[in-house]
């Protein structure tokens, strides 16, 4: 009856002052008023829906290469490639990367190492944080690997400065993918180096050397892995790169439960094609580690393509525990197409999964899982409603 009685009351006044033609016409007038009345009345803004679920599903990201995850008092800090700098992210649940704090750490201004920052590592020594990252002039040829320290008790806070490049060897032979652990109270680097100036081909290799600080290597560098089985470069669709590339890389040192060995994982063949794996290098815990004699590779890959699954070129291996140390697992890449054309975007994705572990003792990475599977999450983890 309201509407009704302000509509006669319109239409009279309309009429009585003949002004259709120069004011608001009066279905103009009834829209608004119906249309405001209808309006729902205001609600308080809705909080971000929290994650309650118990799985998860891989990528954990929509893109990103070269994942690499540390466990520190509760929290994951969590990184990958990058071509400009260099970002961490800060979660107590490593499968909810989205939703959790993402800050830039370091953004060069050194043109010599400006570009093309590659595998950036986070490691906690001596009650600092250090990253490790391989970064060049523009031209990837020029690669080397340079290391920044951060003294604060959180990475994501405080500041992160240059310690410098590591030189690797005395030509400065091409170096990328450093990782550094330590082992019986030393401390070692190991990394993807050339053994010598690409020509007209190029081989990748992984060294180790002893270390006399985070930023300072103490021993000459020792090949412990070259190409053998590793030796994939052509795409099955027959695209490749301009010359042969014979790639060991990415290496990341590991611990088995006996602790009888060490364990090198490490990343081989052509990361373009869907052949890139990974590789596994043994030496026994007491061996001498410098001694190139100590390791043997593992005569196949440990992880590999699973086309059934439509997981192509995984490799980037590292390795976290669940939040209540129960389990452990890899932070790994792929992708979802059998290969990217050399110099085509990268379409790579971070995934997590589940390790188990054989009658040794020693890890087994299993086979990658299809993308959207439902996993459980990592035991212990606390989503952000419990």
């Amino acid at each position: 009856m309201i509407y009704q009685d302000f509509v006669l009351s319109l239409q009279c006044h309309y009429k009585m002052k003949n002004t259709m033609k120069s004011g608001i016409s009066l279905l103009t007038v009834l829209l608004v008023i119906i249309c405001a009345s209808c309006q729902p009345k205001k609600k308080t803004e809705p909080e971000k829906e929290t994650i309650t679920g118990d799985t998860y599903t891989n990528p954990l990201r929509e893109k990103g290469a070269e994942p690499w995850g540390v466990f520190h008092e509760g929290k994951y800090y969590y990184t990958q490639g990058s071509e400009s700098r260099i970002i961490l992210w800060e979660t107590s649940d490593i499968t909810n990367l989205d939703d959790s704090l993402k800050k830039p750490v370091w953004i060069p201004t050194d043109p010599s190492n400006s570009h093309h920052l590659w595998a950036p590592e986070l490691h906690r020594i001596n009650n600092k944080w250090y990253i490790y990252f391989a970064a060049d002039d523009g031209n990837m040829d020029n690669h080397q690997i340079y290391v920044i320290e951060n003294e604060a008790a959180t990475p994501t806070e405080g500041k992160f400065v240059m310690k410098g490049r590591i030189p690797t060897d005395k030509d400065n032979n091409w170096a990328i993918h450093a990782s550094t652990f330590e082992h019986n109270g030393q401390h070692y680097m190991i990394w993807c180096g050339w053994q010598k100036r690409r020509i007209d081909s190029e081989t990748q290799c992984i060294y180790i050397a002893s270390m006399e600080n985070p930023w300072t290597l103490s021993s000459d560098r020792v090949l412990i892995s070259k190409y053998e089985w590793e030796c994939q470069w052509v795409n099955p669709d027959g695209s490749k790169t301009a010359y042969p590339i014979h790639v060991n890389e990415a290496p990341h040192f590991f611990q088995p439960k006996n602790k009888d060995k060490v364990c090198i994982f490490y990343s081989a063949s052509g990361s373009w094609t869907p052949y890139y794996c990974v590789g596994l290098l043994t030496a026994d815990a007491n061996a001498d580690l410098l001694d190139p004699a100590s390791w043997k590779k593992h005569p196949t890959p440990v992880f590999q393509q699973e086309p059934k699954n439509e997981v192509f070129g995984p490799g980037g291996s590292s390795f976290i525990p669940s939040p209540d140390g129960k389990e452990c697992y890899m932070l790994y890449h792929a992708r979802q197409i059998p290969n990217d054309a050399p110099g085509a975007m990268d379409s790579r994705t971070p995934r997590l999964q589940k390790m188990e572990w054989d009658k040794d003792g020693m890890p087994v990475l299993g086979v990658p899982d299809k993308a959207g599977t439902k996993l459980p999450k990592p035991s212990g983890t606390k989503t952000a409603d419990k």
